[in-house]
């Protein structure tokens, strides 16, 4: 059973950083494609950010350039660089894990952590 655990969520002021974690257990590394979604209040689910396999990224237009995903094979996590923070970019996050390719529904899901970005 793959299980995820997010971290690194708080409050930053506009055009600042933070850096979400995801410790993942349950699963053999480079078998799954991770991504990174996040659910503002009232809003649909957004996929944000994902690693394949292979280690090839994506990003939806809303945080390419100014988010990163990457990987620690060794250590299980998931990570999530955000810089140039917006306000719009408050939301609650989650990390998710699907087996083999990005496209699709993801199975299994983080508990989520919250990021607030203040004007």
């Amino acid at each position: 059973q793959v299980q995820l655990a997010e971290s690194g969520g708080g409050s930053v002021e506009a055009g600042g950083s933070l850096r979400l974690s995801c410790a993942a257990s349950g699963y053999t590394s480079g078998t799954y494609c991770m991504g990174w979604f996040r659910q503002a209040p009232g809003k649909e689910r957004e996929g944000i950010a994902f690693i394949g396999t292979r280690g090839g990224t994506g990003y939806s237009y809303s945080v390419k350039g100014r988010f990163t995903i990457s990987q620690d094979n060794a250590k299980n996590t998931l990570y999530l660089q955000m810089n140039s923070l917006k306000p719009d970019d408050t939301a609650m996050y989650y990390c998710a894990a699907r087996r083999d390719v990005c496209s699709g529904q993801f199975n299994y899901w983080g508990q989520g952590t919250q990021v607030t970005v203040s004007s």
